[in-house]
């Protein structure tokens, strides 16, 4: 029994010793109490090892500059990392940056991409987004997006 005990905390504790500690939770609390100092120390370790909701909660804390000077292409690295594993919210978040320019060259083709994703994905903020895009956009330019919205759909959200 004690080998097992051994081997599981080799396995699961001491091979991801970056995130021994670290908690999801608590750095929500933190959050919740306007501790960004703790949250910060609690996500970016999670982040760091692909954890989609500290993921997010870091891109958020840089577009607001939340207890971390204000950063918006930390906030594009982060949003990205969790609109790529399906993020919904991260998508539209990506949009939105990409549509005003935020940390990245302004693409409304991009923007729409994103939104639409969101959109698929279920998060209803996309649609203001797709109206305000639509306005500034050929025909032409939301075709190219729809398709691009459809490959990077193709591609598990990987590399769009």
């Amino acid at each position: 029994m004690k080998k097992l005990f051994l081997l599981l905390f080799f396995i699961t504790g001491f091979s991801s010793s970056q995130t021994w500690g670290a908690d999801l939770a608590k750095g929500l609390a933190a959050a919740q109490r306007g501790d960004f100092t703790t949250a910060l120390k609690e996500w970016t370790p999670l982040a760091e090892q692909g954890n989609i909701i500290a993921q997010y909660n870091l891109g958020s804390m840089y577009k607001k500059g939340d207890g971390v000077p204000q950063n918006d292409k930390a906030a594009v690295k982060w949003f990205t990392l969790s609109a790529e594993q399906g993020d919904a919210e991260a998508q539209t978040n990506l949009s939105v940056m990409f549509g005003l320019g935020d940390g990245v060259i302004q693409d409304f083709v991009i923007s729409h991409m994103w939104a639409n994703i969101g959109r698929a994905n279920g998060d209803k903020n996309s649609d203001k987004a797709i109206e305000l895009l639509i306005l500034q956009m050929t025909p032409s330019q939301i075709e190219k997006a729809q398709d691009l919205a459809r490959e990077c759909v193709k591609k598990n959200y990987k590399g769009c």
